[in-house]
């Protein structure tokens, strides 16, 4: 059955995002898979049963069975103690039953004994499906570093530049059958994404409780893009940004100097819940911290006129913008490219970027 799921899968699934829904569907299938031993069993002649399970045991073991009075005996009794049975029994030494040290029963133990129902103890039944391993990849929850590098490799601009020191392949090929078969080495400059990011990380607050998938996403970034560059903001964007956290009071850089320095390709991606409120986008001396002397809808507007590409990754759950105005006023200043930090959103907010 474990080779038929990774049979199955691999036919059905083309990618893996969906794996963990096909290890739940699978499971739903298949859920009564081991209650069909005894039909199995019923389809084998009875003496062949036997001596294949004499032929597995142990000498140790045969001579715990006999201890009992052989196989014929420790079936018989076991018959018996089916048919005095009336109700479940758990634990103890004699009754047919989950855990305990009688002969009969499962998830527990008797060197003599054999298994009744499904879900042994000792875990011979591997049953992979149930282990959902893929349960991370699922494109509508939060992510992992692994996955977030994967989604981000969607935003790609390769260039080459530099010295050429990468063997192209078929260039080598070509110039080396022309050449009467002498053979001619070319060499190109290493290809690399020449993608440029300009990243934003709301920080406080209510942004407390999502700093662990904004520092894989961090990681996973300075990973995917040679040319990246991040700056911290509070709630929402006003006229200046800063570097580090700890001196955000004391050593701040003015937006107008981020857009003059940065050129007009970098993609600019925000990371944040934008959950606030309203004023603190819409009005002067809306900011929580200090006093904008124009508001943040202002220099949001001014940002978007200098850069082409600007998105909006939000770690809230979708379902949740609705709930929040300030989400849904920087949801339209956005044009709509507000995305959930999910696989699918991630995916779909490079593919935007990269058009």
């Amino acid at each position: 059955m474990d080779a038929f799921y990774f049979f199955s899968r691999t036919c059905l699934v083309k990618d893996e995002k969906y794996f963990d829904r096909f290890d739940r569907a699978f499971s739903a299938h298949f859920k009564e898979l081991e209650s069909l031993d005894g039909i199995i069993e019923a389809m084998i002649p009875d003496d062949w049963l036997r001596n294949e399970f004499m032929k597995n045991l142990t000498e140790e073991e045969k001579a715990k069975i006999e201890s009992l009075g052989g196989l014929e005996k420790l079936i018989e009794e076991f018959k018996k103690r089916l048919e005095e049975q009336k109700e479940r029994h758990e634990g103890g030494n004699k009754w047919i039953g989950t855990g305990g040290t009688s002969p009969f029963g499962q998830q527990g133990y008797n060197p003599e004994g054999m298994r009744v129902g499904p879900n042994g103890g000792q875990k011979k039944a591997l049953k992979v499906w149930d282990r959902r391993d893929f349960k991370n990849l699922d494109d509508s929850v939060e992510l992992g570093t692994r996955n977030i590098k994967m989604a981000l490799r969607r935003l790609r601009k390769f260039a080459r530049h530099g010295a050429a020191e990468e063997l192209d392949l078929d260039d080598t090929i070509r110039s080396t059958a022309r050449n009467a078969g002498l053979l001619d080495i070319k060499l190109v400059p290493e290809r690399h994404n020449a993608v440029k990011v300009l990243i934003f990380f709301d920080v406080g607050g209510s942004m407390d409780p999502h700093v662990r998938v904004c520092e894989e996403l961090f990681s996973a970034a300075r990973t995917e893009f040679k040319h990246l560059e991040f700056f911290y903001f509070h709630n929402f964007i006003y006229e200046s940004v800063w570097k580090n956290n700890i001196r955000r009071h004391n050593e701040r850089t003015a937006l107008l100097d981020v857009m003059h320095k940065y050129s007009h390709d970098y993609k600019v991606i925000f990371v944040g819940d934008a959950a606030m409120s309203p004023y603190e986008i819409v009005s002067p001396g809306g900011s929580v911290e200090h006093w904008n002397e124009e508001s943040g809808e202002v220099w949001m507007r001014r940002l978007r006129d200098t850069y082409e590409k600007v998105i909006w990754i939000n770690p809230t759950p979708q379902a949740e913008w609705e709930y929040t105005q300030s989400t849904a006023i920087t949801h339209k200043l956005l044009e709509g490219h507000m995305y959930p930090l999910t696989l699918k959103g991630l995916e779909e907010g490079m593919s935007y970027l990269s058009k």
